[in-house]
């Protein structure tokens, strides 16, 4: 049996096998979805409040105060912002460094996933039209050995196979459209990040780590 007989016996298995690669990938784009809607689905904390009482607080050197503003670490904002917090008295490289260091992990556990989704979002229809293509081979074979039957046999398996195309659509469209959804959001996140951290370098300013020492025991 030389290669293209090979191919060829491979290919009249038909499409069935890419539905069921089609169903698992929709499961899995599925999960996905969902585990992210709530991953990202957490508030962070209120920018006006920041911006004035959080801000405010940072200026008089109540670090302690500031951390109470910036309550629980259930959102990326704030576990950054304790980050830079917790080094504020080292000065302002400190500060800045480690909330770079914090943001980078944070951006790691926001867009985890996502590129589950953008693979699918691009090659499911791919992978539905190579089933269409297994179902037409399989068809014409079918006619030739069925030439009887005409082009009824053929157009039924056309048909037939055409469902993968549409299946492989069926899984990209919901995944592009999930991708897009938390990339937007993701992008919202850091931007919220970004406006934390330059909130608490501004406040940091350029002072030596001993005058704010000395401005956080007077608090």
């Amino acid at each position: 049996m030389n290669l293209t007989e090979r191919l060829l016996s491979f290919a009249l298995v038909g499409a069935e096998w890419v539905l069921w690669l089609l169903i698992v990938l929709s499961v899995v784009s599925v999960a996905v979805m969902v585990e992210r809607a709530f991953a990202l689905a957490s508030r962070g904390p209120d920018m006006n409040v920041l911006t004035t009482t959080f801000a405010q607080s940072l200026a008089e050197g109540k670090l302690e105060q500031a951390r109470k503003l910036l309550g629980e670490p259930n959102a990326p904002e704030v576990r950054v912002a304790l980050a830079g917090l917790a080094t504020y008295e080292r000065g302002r490289i400190a500060v800045a460094e480690a909330m770079a260091s914090a943001k980078s992990r944070e951006r790691l556990d926001l867009e985890r996933y996502l590129g589950v989704l953008g693979t699918l979002g691009n090659n499911a229809p791919f992978i539905g039209l190579f089933g269409t293509v297994l179902g037409i081979i399989r068809a014409f074979a079918d006619l030739a050995k069925n030439s009887k039957g005409g082009a009824e046999v053929v157009m039924s398996g056309i048909s037939e196979s055409l469902v993968a195309t549409a299946v492989g659509l069926l899984v990209a469209i919901p995944a592009v459209v999930a991708f897009n959804i938390f990339q937007g959001k993701v992008r919202r996140r850091l931007a919220r990040i970004d406006a934390v951290a330059h909130l608490i370098l501004s406040a940091r300013g350029d002072e030596g780590s001993e005058n704010m020492a000395t401005a956080s025991k007077k608090a």
